[in-house]
């Protein structure tokens, strides 16, 4: 079986041997060693687009090729590459390239070529991430909820403007209801689309870590399952800093050890600065371990 990237590149492979077959995220994964449900993340983590996007767009390029060569009708085209029909074809080509396809066999058509990727694992040596791995029992997430977009750099308006109307009151009391790590206030995602592109919508959360039974009725609460975390130390600008440490932790830290992500809500306790320029902050990202024989 083969580890980390080596496994994930096995992988992109297996799509380019398939542009013009079914390609199935389960076998995907199989190839890399990992779940479904991790594999999807971390394409999405080290591409900077969805895995269903990135097959689009290499068949759409691959296709390309075939339109230039005019050596097969465009409706034999379509259907190789997945296309009912020519006019779907058409619209898919055209927002890939900018151009129909009928225009693109045209002299001097200018096409968009998505190129093959492959992952390589840089190191720098400069830094490390600190992190410890924790075992937590089940619990409540208690607060405000909200859905918005994500940001991923620099002070998300939609948050910012929510947290403000939440008010010190209803915060006093959530942070009350938190009785154990992460300890007082916690800014949470969840829900998070499978992209995690900019603007994709998530569950925001402003809420607690709580063992409480009973939930005020004005205030939201998600269960979470008992499971495993790994936690992530942080010090520098906000929210920068931390919005570096959540991407490094998908494209460094998971493809470097024998974990992959499980569903569940990703934590954040942050402690600001009297300005709110600087943070200590503490990122907790649900895990599992990946069994020795998938290694």
């Amino acid at each position: 079986m083969l580890d980390g990237l080596d496994g994930l590149n096995e992988a992109l492979g297996h799509i380019e041997r398939h542009l013009d077959g079914e390609i199935d995220p389960a076998v995907l994964a199989r190839l890399a060693a990992t779940s479904e449900y991790h594999f999807r993340r971390m394409f999405s983590a080290l591409a900077g687009m969805p895995l269903s996007e990135y097959v689009r767009r290499r068949r759409l390029t691959v296709a390309a090729a075939e339109v230039l060569a005019g050596e097969r009708t465009l409706l034999d085209i379509a259907v190789r590459y997945g296309y009912g029909s020519g006019d779907a074809f058409a619209r898919a080509f055209r927002a890939v390239h900018g151009i129909g396809p009928s225009e693109a066999r045209q002299s001097g058509a200018v096409l968009n070529a998505q190129p093959r990727m492959s992952f390589r694992l840089t190191v720098e040596g400069s830094s490390s991430m600190r992190y410890r791995v924790v075992e937590k029992d089940a619990f409540r997430l208690i607060g405000k909820k909200a859905r918005v977009p994500l940001v991923h750099v620099g002070m998300n308006p939609d948050i910012v403007a929510f947290v403000r109307g939440i008010g010190a009151e209803t915060t006093a009391r959530i942070a009350a209801l938190a009785d154990q790590e992460p300890e007082g206030i916690v800014n949470v995602s969840h829900d998070i689309g499978e992209s995690r592109a900019e603007g994709t919508e998530l569950d925001y959360w402003y809420g607690a870590v709580s063992s409480v039974s009973t939930v005020p009725d004005d205030l939201d609460a998600l269960p979470v399952e008992a499971g495993t975390w790994a936690v992530f130390a942080s010090s520098g600008m906000f929210p920068e800093t931390l919005q570096f440490l959540w991407r490094d932790v998908f494209t460094e830290w998971f493809p470097a050890n024998p974990y992959r992500t499980r569903p569940g809500p990703e934590m954040v306790h942050t402690v600001l600065s009297a300005d709110g320029t600087h943070a200590d902050a503490e990122l907790w990202i649900p895990v599992e371990r990946i069994p020795p024989a998938a290694v």
